[in-house]
């Protein structure tokens, strides 16, 4: 099994989360066109009751997979990997029962007395499937994650997409007859189906690629894993802490707004759409760069631990710089572009214009969002996963007490929401930031803030103009196209003047470092 570096993981995740996320924008509006913001809403409320029972499923086993089996990999000790494996896979396969049945049986309940829609039954029976699908490949993913191969975890990613995107337009047309909340299931079918495929492509890619067999004295290695078995919790807890939190927190931010809302004086319906038009469509738009961070993180978790085990401190400082200034340029220009193009975007995407005032508020806060990933592996890989479980514990309840107090007010009504969403992320970067330097005393560059400063001021005053002076033609696509092209190529240019991407992390890019290499000093 080849091992890749740092860049070269990240940059193959990256690829593929870039396709992943294309797609899976088609996937969104193909969904939005079909079952409308209705529709998208009672989507949207469903998925945060998934992620807390996938959060409790997997319970953070697959970022300590990554860290214990790059550790194991750095010893050469092979039935140490082995037996990661087979006490994670024990774990995961058990929890998988207890909690897919609790998921079906408590279904009505969620959707009558929680999420105050009982159309959301539908979606939450129809992704129940998913949960066993997801945990196994979570696991294969993790081994794959920690020997710093990349690859397989890219490709499922794309299958998973491609399955999905084909399949949505079929499932939601075909259940939308009976109604909205029959197309939701139908779009939650597809999603199943994607990760099942996926699941197939990733055990196939761990038969090819493994070192050992898996299921030769499965038990006894299972019941000789005590020590693993402590280990794992050692990281997992705390991690599956930091995600249970966060999925605590989506579980109850729906129910939280329509209850806010209702106080408010605001109609069921009415406050359905306006959480699907705020979760579905608008958050969704802030996290689009956050596939770059994602990757960014997945790969510093083994580089981390790698460079933690043989205590080479100057290079998690070295990798801790590197992948927050790329997170830092990769949010950037989104930042920019949403907020000077928001209404055009929107309306574009989704032919909703009204949006577009989600977007302009969030925009600018969310560069705090997309250093937040990387930040987190860090604590992760240095056994500081219970430091970030409490910075996430104290960033939910604020933001959660937020939406409550910000969302009842009739003036403000959904727009509280947002300036709540904003709060929480926030903080929790900052917490997490603060943990950092405090414990191996990281600081950012003053001239690194002072580059990116200048950057992004350049690039938002040369997009507003571009907004404002372009107008070539009588449709919208083309000439939005064209002013976020002239918008990114300013951008990366300037990037590049202010040598904020050096020559040596271009060339270590496949594909395209030689050639881009000759416009880098």
């Amino acid at each position: 099994m080849s091992k890749q570096t740092f860049l070269k993981g990240a940059f193959i995740l990256i690829v593929a989360s870039f396709i992943t996320k294309i797609l899976g924008f088609i996937n969104r509006i193909v969904v939005a066109r079909i079952m409308g913001a209705e529709g998208v809403g009672l989507y949207m409320m469903a998925i945060p009751t998934l992620l807390l029972v996938m959060t409790l499923t997997q319970l953070g086993l697959p970022v300590a997979i990554s860290k214990l089996v790059a550790e194991a990999a750095a010893k050469n000790d092979g039935v140490r990997v082995k037996r990661v494996l087979v006490v994670s896979l024990s774990v995961t396969l058990t929890l998988t029962v207890v909690f897919t049945t609790l998921m079906i049986v408590f279904a009505p309940l969620v959707a009558a007395h929680l999420l105050t829609d009982e159309r959301a039954f539908f979606p939450l029976i129809a992704i129940t499937p998913i949960v066993p699908i997801v945990a196994v490949s979570a696991i294969i993913r993790g081994y794959f994650q920690g020997k710093q191969n990349m690859t397989p975890t890219a490709i499922s990613q794309v299958i998973e997409q491609i399955v999905r995107i084909t399949l949505v337009a079929v499932t939601t047309t075909a259940f939308l007859p009976l109604g909205v909340e029959y197309a939701a299931a139908g779009a939650m079918i597809s999603v199943v189906a994607g990760e099942f495929i996926s699941l197939i492509y990733m055990i196939w890619a761990f038969k090819q690629k493994k070192a050992f067999r898996l299921r030769q004295q499965f038990m006894t290695y299972a019941k000789g894993g005590k020590q693993t078995l402590s280990d794992l919790m050692r990281i997992a807890i705390p991690t599956t802490g930091s995600r249970l939190i966060g999925s605590i927190a989506l579980f109850f931010e729906p129910i939280v707004v329509a209850q806010s809302l209702a106080i408010a004086g605001m109609a069921t319906v009415m406050a359905t759409k306006q959480y699907g038009e705020l979760a579905g469509f608008a958050i969704p738009l802030l996290m689009l760069p956050t596939f770059i961070t994602q990757s960014l993180s997945v790969s510093l978790v083994p580089a981390i631990s790698e460079a933690a085990a043989h205590k080479h401190f100057k290079t998690i400082h070295y990798r801790l710089t590197q992948a927050l200034r790329l997170a830092l340029l990769s949010g950037g220009i989104s930042c920019v572009v949403l907020y000077i193009f928001a209404e055009q975007v929107v309306t574009l995407m989704y032919n909703a214009p009204n949006v577009a005032m989600y977007i302009k508020l969030l925009a600018p806060f969310s560069i705090f969002l997309y250093l937040q990933g990387p930040l987190q592996a860090v604590l992760q890989a240095l056994d500081l996963a219970k430091a970030a479980m409490m910075n996430s514990l104290f960033g939910a309840i604020i933001k959660i007490a937020a939406i409550f107090a910000l969302a009842s007010q009739p003036e403000l009504g959904i727009m509280g929401a947002t300036l709540a969403v904003i709060i929480g992320f926030v903080l929790v970067t900052l917490l997490h930031f603060a943990t950092v330097v405090k414990t191996i005393g990281f600081t950012l560059e003053i001239r690194l803030i002072a580059k990116m400063l200048v950057l992004l001021a350049a690039t938002t005053l040369f997009s507003y103009a571009s907004n404002q002076f372009i107008d070539i033609s009588n449709s919208l696509l083309l000439d939005t196209s064209i002013a976020i092209i002239l918008t990114a190529i300013f951008y990366i240019a300037l990037t590049f003047l202010l040598k904020l991407v050096n020559k040596h992390e271009v060339n270590r890019l496949p594909l395209f470092g030689k050639i881009l290499g000759r416009f880098v000093r």
